[in-house]
């Protein structure tokens, strides 16, 4: 019995993954249930114009100034161990993270971070990454505003709903 479920499901997914690419889609996740003790739960991703994108954007700060990107990485771990009383998922301008990974405030080791606190930014900037599954998902600033604190800190492991950045 379970060499048929396990037959039927890498079909399940086979059909998952051509849906994915014949819909021109990045993820897909489902959550499929046998019985009271039993399910299957697939995310199937892959990877589209972020390859692309990444190379683009880690080749222009390696060719910035090296003084901007020796000094990124002491400001970065300083402003992310914010302390507070209040709970910073409720506030309004909170950016919480769209799914499980771990978060890269910047595009390579060793490169300036998107953004720091007192930043500026606009609509669709990014604003770090979260890499879930070895796809690196930019996470974009969902309004314009000033960043006004980073509540995680590199390389840190961030779960769905974790609130990321404050914005204001």
């Amino acid at each position: 019995m379970s060499n048929k479920n396990h037959d039927s499901d890498v079909a399940f997914i086979s059909a998952l993954a051509e849906l994915l690419r014949d819909n021109d889609l990045t993820e897909l996740e489902v959550m499929r249930e046998y019985g009271e003790d039993d399910s299957l739960n697939v995310r199937v991703s892959r990877q589209t114009q972020m390859v692309a994108a990444a190379p683009v954007a880690v080749a222009a700060p390696a060719a910035a100034p090296a003084p901007a990107a020796a000094a990124a990485p002491a400001a970065a771990p300083a402003a992310a161990p914010v302390a507070s009383d209040d709970d910073p998922a409720s506030h309004p301008g909170a950016v919480t993270s769209p799914m499980v990974g771990t978060v890269y405030l910047a595009p390579e080791p060793g490169a300036a971070p998107f953004v720091t606190v007192g930043q500026s930014v606009s609509e669709g900037d990014t604003l770090l990454i979260v890499e879930a599954m070895k796809t690196m998902n930019h996470i974009p600033a969902p309004k314009s505003g000033t960043v006004k604190r980073i509540l995680v800190g590199d390389a840190d492991t961030v779960e769905y709903g974790a609130p990321l950045v404050i914005i204001e």
